[in-house]
C-alpha cells in the first residue's frame, strides 16, 4: 500500500510541475475541434480581460484568427507580451503558462498541438473531428 501511494504521489507532483491540460482548466475557452495519435486541434476564444489559469502545451502551432494583444506568464515567471494581427502563425516549444487578453479585441486561434513523433502516418490520416 505504501508502494502504491509513493508512485501516485510522485505522479501528482509530475502532472503539477507540467501544468494541467488547458482544456480543463479553461475549458469555457479551449475547445478540441480534431484528435488523433499525431496532433490535437483546439479553438480558443476569450474576450478582453480574461485570464486562463496556470496549463500546459506541447510543442504547438497557433493560427491567429483574429487581431488581439496578450500577456503570457511562464511557469518561471518570465512575462511575454504578444501582438497577433489576423492570419499570423506562431511555432511554440512546449511551454507552461498563463495568458491575459490585455488588447481591446476578442481572441481566435486554432492551435495544433503536436504529439507522439512516432506516430504512423496511417493513425494521422485518420480524421477524428469532434464537431
Amino acid at each position: 500500500m505504501l508502494r502504491i501511494s509513493i508512485i501516485v504521489s510522485g505522479l501528482l507532483v509530475v502532472s503539477l510541475a507540467h501544468g494541467q491540460d488547458a482544456t480543463l482548466t479553461d475549458g469555457d475557452k479551449y475547445k478540441v475541434i480534431l484528435e488523433n495519435e499525431c496532433v490535437r486541434v483546439l479553438d480558443y476564444q476569450d474576450s478582453p480581460g480574461e485570464q486562463t489559469g496556470q496549463h500546459s502545451h506541447p510543442p504547438f502551432v497557433l493560427y491567429a484568427l483574429s487581431p488581439f494583444k496578450r500577456t503570457i506568464t511562464l511557469a518561471d515567471g518570465k512575462v511575454l507580451k504578444r501582438e497577433f494581427a489576423a492570419g499570423d502563425v506562431l511555432w511554440s516549444e512546449a511551454q507552461t503558462h498563463t495568458g491575459k487578453n490585455v488588447g481591446e479585441t476578442p481572441t481566435h486561434v486554432v492551435m495544433v498541438e503536436l504529439k507522439d513523433p512516432g506516430a504512423s502516418s496511417q493513425k494521422c490520416h485518420r480524421n477524428e473531428s469532434l464537431r
